[in-house]
């Protein structure tokens, strides 16, 4: 899937997951997995802008919540859907639908 170090500290990535185009985050040595393209508009979150702990599309400039996956200022209104994600060791791992223990 990924490394660690293709998502340093306060970046993003672009990643396809089972078909699904999702959206890697690291914010502060925690990883995040959701959605890439924006509920509001067709535009990668990944190409958008870290403002905290939110992903601002670069469309439109609505923000979401990461850690929640809430749309916290329009235009965008339906929340982002997340992905389970399990780091072993330098690999992240994220599943589609469930991962396996």
């Amino acid at each position: 899937m990924a490394s660690l170090g293709d998502v340093p500290d306060g970046q993003m990535l672009a990643v396809e997951v089972e078909g699904d185009a999702v959206c890697l985050y690291n914010l502060n040595g925690t990883i995040y997995a959701t959605q890439n393209v924006c509920t509001d508009e067709e535009a990668s979150l990944a190409e958008g802008y870290l403002v905290g702990d939110c992903v601002e599309c670069p469309l439109h400039q609505a923000l979401f919540h990461i850690p929640t996956r809430k749309a916290t200022s329009p235009p965008a209104t339906v929340d982002l859907r997340v992905y389970p994600v399990k780091v072993e060791g330098d690999t992240i791992r994220v599943c589609a639908h469930k991962c396996d223990a």
